[in-house]
């Protein structure tokens, strides 16, 4: 990207609304209520040839710096300072305030270039907020709407003016074409090879967990600094906020999500837009660390997120924060083993850590276990391995007669990985019982090593090609 934008002003202007626009996806939360961004989010925008960072911010209020507000005003302070340029919103509908008068002032202070943007021009009376905004001293206003796109045109040139046409459009450098189509590889691949895990593909991580666990905490810690909000105060996090890092000469994607509570407590519209958020960063993560306050853990709602991540087909991570605050450590540490194989059957051999987020202990282990996981969730075995597998399975353990019957498995290959799934040629798939596809998904972890990832077997029964057929007499 050419240059860095950040959209800057007091809550409720619709800052959101335009950053979702220039994106081109819905990233940021948008609701009536005033404040609901928190974080300063990035993004990649496109506006009329124009691409470059966006970042969205918390809207700036007066506040002492201790508090949640003035917290909120430092990060959005350190966009400011990061960014080439502000996007500076007023509403034009509701005019101006004392604190558009402050901001304006902050900006100037700054001494980088600002373009100062009247949203919400569209509605009925908003001709006195746009000259009103005049004397604020930065300019001509570009009248815009972000919920309609509305003045978009105007906004591109107001950006180009602003940051030189030299940056807007640096010149791209010749890139070789050819018309030769080179097939790429893909998860669906049924080739017999084994291919190796590609250690310098980015990984993309959701950190989720229950409200104050500590995951905003976690990413500070890991990116050395203050970069997310944090705080005594639960549900601090809305926005399913996104940063990138590298750890041992590896991109990390980590994905800071809202606290999810239990479904019953989550009433308010803004507390469901933000665990929708949350389950949506969780789909697109390939790694899913669940955070357990080791202090209280194994509430019911840990074990439902677990399992939800599961049922997903994420691979997932056990972190038990707050590690500093254990006293009989080794005590602690012995009774969470035993309630993780006992109140998690269903991820057996699952990895977990403990670790500090305030501290930073334990961290180069948990991302160890992260990658290891992730090894496994990628896991592709031969076919020729597998049916000699299965042929040892069946003789060890053979499938149960239904009504007189043998179930005969014949065949087995892996279809797919990320999560890793097979599929099983046999006689009567219908009549095959539950009990006997656990046995097999627990030998597949067992010999081939296999822990902690949700492992899919799926039956299949040959076409009778006389079926439906009368016979002739």
């Amino acid at each position: 990207m050419s240059f860095t934008v950040a959209i800057v002003g007091r809550p409720n202007v619709g800052k959101s609304t335009l950053f979702n626009r220039l994106v081109g996806k819905k990233l940021a939360l948008v609701d009536d209520t005033p404040g609901v961004t928190r974080d300063r989010r990035p993004g990649d925008a496109r506006l009329m040839g124009l691409t470059f960072t966006i970042i969205d911010t918390a809207g700036l209020e007066e506040a002492d710096a201790e508090s949640l507000q003035g917290r909120m005003r430092a990060q959005t302070e350190a966009a400011i300072d990061e960014a080439d340029l502000s996007l500076f919103i007023v509403d034009a509908k509701s005019g101006l305030t004392p604190v558009d008068t402050d901001l304006a002032e902050m900006l100037r202070r700054r001494g980088k270039p600002v373009v100062l943007v009247a949203n919400k021009s569209e509605a009925r009376g908003s001709d006195s907020g746009f000259y009103d905004a005049y004397t604020l001293g930065l300019g001509e206003p570009t009248p815009i709407s972000a919920e309609h796109g509305q003045g978009m045109l105007d906004l591109r040139d107001a950006i180009v003016a602003a940051i030189g046409e030299d940056r807007a459009y640096p010149e791209k450098e010749d890139v070789a074409v050819t018309d030769v189509d080179i097939p790429q590889s893909s998860d669906e691949s049924d080739e017999d090879e084994e291919p190796t895990y590609d250690d310098t593909k980015p990984l993309r991580v959701a950190i989720v967990g229950r409200p104050n666990a500590g995951k905003s905490t976690l990413i500070n810690r890991f990116l050395g600094e203050d970069r997310l909000l944090t705080g005594p105060e639960a549900g601090i996090t809305r926005d399913s906020i996104s940063v990138e890092w590298d750890w041992r000469g590896r991109t990390i994607k980590m994905f800071d999500t809202a606290g999810m509570r239990r479904k019953a407590r989550v009433i308010e519209k803004l507390e469901k837009l933000s665990v929708a958020d949350a389950l949506r960063a969780i789909r697109f993560a390939e790694t899913v660390v669940i955070v357990f306050d080791a202090t209280i853990p194994f509430e019911k709602q840990d074990l439902q997120i677990v399992d939800l991540v599961l049922r997903e087909g994420r691979a997932a991570v056990l972190a038990f924060n707050k590690w500093d605050m254990i006293e009989d450590r080794q005590a602690v540490l012995a009774d969470l083993r035993e309630k993780t194989d006992r109140l998690l059957p269903q991820a057996r051999g699952i990895r977990a850590v403990p670790i500090s987020g305030q501290t930073g202990w334990g961290l180069d282990k948990l991302m160890q276990a992260i990658i290891d996981t992730d090894k496994v969730w990628n896991k592709r075995i031969s076919t020729a391995r597998l049916n000699r597998w299965l042929e040892t399975q069946q003789i060890q353990h053979p499938p149960p007669a239904v009504s007189g019957r043998r179930i005969k498995l014949k065949y087995m290959t892996q279809v797919k990985a990320r999560p890793p799934a097979f599929m099983i040629s046999c006689t009567r798939s219908d009549a095959l019982p539950e009990s006997y596809t656990r046995y097999l998904i627990n030998g597949l972890r067992a010999d081939f090593d296999m822990p902690s990832v949700p492992i899919r077997i799926h039956f299949r029964s040959p076409d009778n090609p006389f079926e439906g057929k009368k016979r002739r007499t």
